[in-house]
C-alpha cells in the first residue's frame, strides 16, 4: 500500500463512496499517467478496473443520488421488461383454472408451475417453473387441489323430509320410545397398520408399523357398524369381517337391541330409525325392508 501511494478506504455507508475515493487517489486520476494510476490502484486494492473506472465516472459527473436511495447495479432487465406481454398471458393461462371470487386476497390455481411455463414457452416466451412461481406468487396465487362444493340438484321436498323426520324423532324421544340412528363406518386393515393420529411414546421410540398397506390374507378387513342411541346418547358398533349387507347393518342393530335397548326401553313399542340411506341401508334395497320385517318380527316392534 505505501509503496502505491495508496491509503485504505475508511468503513463507507455506501459502495459508490469507496468507488470515489479509490478513483480520487493521486495515481488513479494523475492525467496522463492515469491509466498507469489506475493499474497501481488496482494492485494495491485488488478491486477490478471496472470498478475504478465507474467510480471516476461518478467524480467526474459530480451527480450524487439523493440521501437513503441507492442507484440500480446495470444487468439484466426483469423478466416482464424483457418478455412484454408475459404477464396477460399467464393471467389468461390462469383464468379458467381460478377458483373463487378474483378479487379475493387469496387467488388460487389447480395448475402446476411447469404446465404453465410449457404452455407459456408455446407462446414465445423464455420462461421457466421457477419464474412462473415467482409471478403467481407476486399475484397472489397459491397451489391447491380441488374442493368438494357443488352439491346435486335438490330435491323440491327436501326441507319438508327433514321437517317430518325431526317431528318423528322429538315426539318419539317424549313418549319414551328408543330412537337411533345407524351408520356404516369406512372399511379398515386390521393389523399393525399406520393410522392417523399421534401419542405420546418415549422419544426416538415410536411404534414400528407395517412399510406397505396391503391387507393381511389372514387377517382381513373390519366394518364397524355404529348404532347411536339419542336419548341416552350412547352408542355401540358391531363389526363385520365380510361385506356391508342389509343383513349385517339389522343384525347390528338387533344385537344393540337384545344387550342394550330391551333392558333400556323395557316398555317400548315403536323403533325409530335414522338412516343416510345410503349402501346397506338404502331405501330402495328390497333386502334392507325385508329385514326391517325380520326385526320387527322378531322384536315385536313397530320400526319406524
Amino acid at each position: 500500500m505505501a509503496a502505491t501511494g495508496h491509503r485504505p478506504c475508511p468503513p463507507c455507508p455506501a459502495p459508490r463512496d469507496q468507488r470515489a475515493w479509490y478513483a480520487a487517489t493521486p495515481r488513479g486520476r494523475a492525467g496522463g499517467s492515469r491509466r498507469g494510476g489506475m493499474a497501481a490502484v488496482v494492485r494495491a486494492t485488488g478491486i477490478s478496473e471496472s470498478t475504478v473506472l465507474r467510480g471516476l465516472a461518478d467524480l467526474e459527473s459530480g451527480e450524487r443520488p439523493p440521501p437513503g436511495k441507492v442507484r440500480r447495479h446495470p444487468g439484466r432487465k426483469p423478466i416482464l421488461e424483457r418478455e412484454p406481454g408475459l404477464a396477460r398471458d399467464l393471467d389468461r393461462l390462469v383464468d379458467p383454472a381460478t377458483r373463487g371470487d378474483p378479487e379475493s386476497p387469496l387467488r388460487w390455481t389447480s395448475k402446476s408451475a411447469a404446465k404453465l411455463a410449457e404452455a407459456l414457452r408455446e407462446k414465445g416466451h423464455d420462461v421457466v417453473d421457477r419464474t412462473v412461481l415467482r409471478l403467481l406468487k407476486a399475484d397472489g396465487y397459491s397451489l391447491q387441489a380441488n374442493k368438494k362444493t357443488r352439491e346435486g340438484v335438490q330435491h323440491p321436498d327436501r326441507d319438508a323430509q327433514f321437517a317430518h323426520i325431526n317431528e318423528a324423532v322429538v315426539a318419539a324421544v317424549a313418549a319414551g320410545q328408543p330412537v337411533i340412528s345407524v351408520d356404516t363406518k369406512k372399511r379398515e386393515l386390521v393389523g399393525d397398520f399406520k393410522a392417523v393420529g399421534r401419542e405420546f411414546e418415549p422419544t426416538g421410540k415410536p411404534v414400528e408399523v407395517r412399510g406397505h398397506d396391503f391387507k393381511d390374507k389372514q387377517l382381513g378387513h373390519a366394518i364397524p357398524y355404529g348404532v347411536y342411541d339419542l336419548t341416552a346418547d350412547e352408542g355401540w358398533v358391531s363389526v363385520g369381517i365380510t361385506r356391508d349387507t342389509a343383513t349385517f347393518a339389522v343384525n347390528s342393530i338387533l344385537s344393540w337391541w337384545q344387550h342394550l335397548g330391551k333392558q333400556r326401553y323395557p316398555d317400548a313399542k315403536t323403533l325409530t330409525i335414522t338412516a343416510d340411506s345410503g349402501g346397506s341401508n338404502s331405501p330402495r334395497t328390497r333386502l334392507w325392508r325385508v329385514e326391517l320385517q325380520r326385526l320387527a318380527d322378531q322384536t315385536g316392534l313397530q320400526i319406524c
